[in-house]
């Protein structure tokens, strides 16, 4: 599929059951190694009552079906999941330029440390870790890294 057939879209209500079974797979996927700190069901509410009505929150469509999610708190990039099948063809990519362009004054966000995919993705994006922490401060008590990202003067 080329990218002309993606719709980057901002999100609405009727996304969000679809936007937490993306994260769901993704996280899974991407993270087998980490407990997760919510159930399913839990989620699934958080997206649905918190994520989407609350935070500035986007998807990539494509053949009608939500395949990425990227949800923005001010200058925090809060989540950025693909459906493990469409990793690796720079949907990621697309959503990071995305980010940037609504924030362009900066960025920060969290990854953890096990996920060097996600620390290769980032820094290949000009973020740069500034912080490391043991990971009591996250609920799933997992080590992580503070990336910051800021434009070229």
């Amino acid at each position: 599929m080329n990218s002309a057939e993606l719709v980057f879209r901002r999100a609405d209500d009727s996304d969000a059951a679809d936007i937490a079974d993306v994260w769901l797979r993704s996280f899974t996927a991407a993270l087998p190694t980490v407990r997760r700190a919510h159930s399913n069901d839990e989620v699934r509410d958080w997206f649905s009552y918190v994520v989407v009505p609350q935070y500035e929150t986007w998807v990539v469509v494509a053949e009608g079906a939500v395949v990425g999610l990227l949800v923005l708190d001010g200058g925090e990039l809060e989540q950025l999941y693909l459906d493990p099948s469409w990793r690796g063809r720079g949907v990621g990519d697309r959503f990071v330029e995305l980010a940037k362009q609504q924030r362009p004054d900066g960025l920060r966000l969290w990854t953890f440390q096990v996920n060097e995919p996600a620390q290769r993705f980032y820094e290949r994006h000009g973020f740069i870790a500034v912080e490391r922490t043991d990971g009591l401060r996250n609920e799933e008590h997992e080590p992580d890294i503070r990336y910051a990202w800021q434009p070229q003067e």
